[in-house]
């Protein structure tokens, strides 16, 4: 075999072996599509805000009833006591069509708040929303001006609100993007949160008791049917409630919240259907299989612990020490593909420059931020390990260093060398002025010798 023969065969093999190895070689696997039927999607870490899923996310879209979310958000964020009463007016109901939902109040009840939010957010009432749009704002228009600054103040790109309850108007619109947002607020309440994931509720009796069905106080079961019940098909067992909703013109939409391992999730999803025959709207079946989908391929994961060492920094001033150990301030934890780890994400370090002694353990002196593809996962505070202390020798030396380069030192100088050269120079005409004066003298002095010898040259004679 000659060998450019053998050359090229090993050549060959080589390349071989490079293919076999980059098969071989484990990769982040690309994440199926999970193909949501529904004209906007949004699913998110409500914890961090990323985005897990998104499909028209930032397209204008009619929310129907899940503006209640925002309607019962002002309402918490405004009402101190939740027990207080309010009575429900004639003209709660003035713009509630007769087959709009309803949550069985009448007017003239007196209602603790807590029961009207009850009645807003599981059966859905528009007269509820309106009755606490009345008490919380003054009037409707007014509490809809609240609803429409806490859109923006939650960072809303493409909200406007008309209406607390969410009956169609041209003017009344939201996105998918939107809408995770004013939730992923409103999950933040605790009341919020135990009030959206109630399946059932008994309200307690009030002076208009006699006037509800049977007489008896009202109770009132959820529409939400990943929360209702057990033996529906599309129950949910991680589910946390949240809000339906539903008008011609909207479809049929759903803001759902889950929690599975500590792992949370909020998804929203408007504009989808219910198929001819079928019970429910393909927004519940459809929310479930994003969210199986989300926990099967993504993982809440702490990235950075708590008290981790991040960075050795080179200190000052310090007798003891010339670096310091910097550590995480708090916890770094995010939903992720679970094939990633720490290694997969760029950290971008902020750390103050040149640290002086002293320096407290816990002293805040940097930050850390993980990100991927674009995207922030989260920053984390870089405090001090430990104390280290200040040597005061180092400290007047580092005084003087600084003073030397400082401006003013430098003025000093240039006024220092320009009084010295002044200096000289009166001193360079003052020797001149004394030296021609010691010249006039002389010569004042040889003229008058002269003229003494002259004198007595005269008188010889």
């Amino acid at each position: 075999m000659t060998f450019p023969v053998l050359r090229h065969r090993l050549a060959a093999l080589f390349l071989v072996l490079l293919c076999i190895s980059l098969l071989l070689t484990p990769t982040a696997q690309a994440i199926e599509d999970p193909a949501i039927q529904a004209a906007a999607v949004y699913l998110g870490d409500p914890v961090t805000g990323m985005p897990l899923y998104q499909k028209n996310a930032e397209d204008r879209r009619y929310p129907a009833s899940t503006t209640k979310i925002m309607t019962a958000l002002i309402v918490l964020e405004n009402v101190q006591d939740l027990d207080q009463k309010v009575t429900v007016l004639p003209e709660d109901f003035n713009d509630v069509p007769a087959d709009g939902s309803k949550a069985g109040f009448v007017p003239g009840e007196e209602v603790p708040v807590i029961d009207l939010l009850y009645g807003l957010m599981l059966p859905s009432g528009n007269e509820a929303a309106n009755t606490l749009a009345r008490f919380v704002g003054g009037s409707v228009p007014e509490f809809v001006e609240k609803m429409n600054r806490r859109a923006t103040d939650l960072g809303c790109t493409d909200t406007h609100f008309v209406n607390p309850h969410g009956l169609h108007d041209d003017n009344h619109y939201t996105t998918a993007h939107d809408l995770f947002r004013i939730t992923q607020e409103a999950m933040k309440n605790e009341t919020f949160a135990t009030v959206v994931n109630t399946a059932q509720k008994n309200l307690s009796v009030t002076n208009k008791v006699a006037e509800h069905p049977n007489g008896k106080n009202l109770y009132l079961l959820t529409t939400n049917h990943l929360i209702l019940s057990r033996n529906s098909p599309v129950f949910y067992g991680y589910a946390k409630g949240v809000k339906t909703g539903h008008t011609s013109q909207a479809g049929y939409c759903l803001v759902a919240a889950a929690e599975r391992k500590k792992a949370k999730l909020i998804s929203v999803m408007l504009g989808t259907e219910r198929p001819k025959g079928e019970v429910y709207p393909v927004s519940f079946a459809e929310t479930k299989r994003l969210f199986m989908w989300a926990y099967d391929n993504y993982a809440s994961k702490t990235l950075i612990e708590e008290g981790a060492e991040i960075e050795q920094v080179p200190i000052r001033l310090s007798a003891q020490t010339d670096s310091l150990m910097l550590v995480a301030g708090e916890e770094l934890q995010a939903t992720i593909p679970k094939d990633l780890t720490l290694d997969d994400f760029e950290k971008t370090l902020s750390i103050k420059q040149d640290i002086l002694a002293p320096v407290a353990k816990g002293d805040k002196l940097g930050t850390l931020t993980l990100s991927r593809d674009g995207v922030t996962y989260g920053t984390v505070n870089l405090l001090a390990l430990s104390d280290v202390s200040m040597s005061e020798v180092l400290y007047y030396a580092y005084l003087l260093e600084n003073f030397f380069s400082t401006p003013l030192f430098r003025v000093l100088l240039v006024v220092l060398i320009l009084f010295f050269a002044l200096y000289i120079a009166l001193y360079v005409i003052r020797i001149r002025h004394q030296r021609q004066r010691r010249r006039q003298m002389m010569r004042s002095k040889y003229s008058r010798m002269e003229q003494y010898d002259r004198e007595q040259h005269h008188k010889d004679k």
